[in-house]
């Protein structure tokens, strides 16, 4: 029995595949979901989700967002979501130092957000790329 998690950013669908189980972050803390979990929606936090497909296990850094688990689906709505294996460390390090040099600057609040968004997203990428090296 499997469960289908599907991952969708506001550019693109990243992910849809029948997996075994997902392992993921929500704000009340780290989650394991199998086929007919109870159904739930949760804040996803900015981190990893960890998907087990037979004997793959395969990492994708996402950034914050929402959740929706029926009994043969998981729904990840986020704003980043990058396989381990397809994140550039020399481009997260570049815009991880760039997104903290702006910030030291006087900005508005409106980029400022934007800055904190773009900072969390290379130190998440960073973070799960840096794990699951290989």
């Amino acid at each position: 029995m499997t469960i289908r998690l599907e991952i969708v950013t506001p550019e693109a669908k990243i992910f849809s595949e029948d997996v075994d189980m997902v392992t993921l972050t929500g704000t009340e803390g780290e989650m394991g979901i199998l086929p007919q979990h109870m159904p739930l929606m949760t804040q996803l936090a900015a981190g990893e989700i960890v998907a087990q497909k037979g004997k793959d296990t395969i990492f994708l850094a996402v950034g914050d967002g929402f959740v929706q688990v029926t009994g043969g689906r998981v729904a990840v709505l986020t704003d980043m979501a990058v396989r381990a294996e397809n994140i550039d460390e020399a481009a997260a390090e570049q815009a991880r130092k760039n997104a903290e040099a702006r910030l030291a600057e006087k900005v508005s609040a409106e980029e400022a957000a934007h800055l904190q968004a773009a900072l969390l997203h290379a130190t998440t990428q960073l973070r799960v790329r840096r794990l699951r090296k290989r």
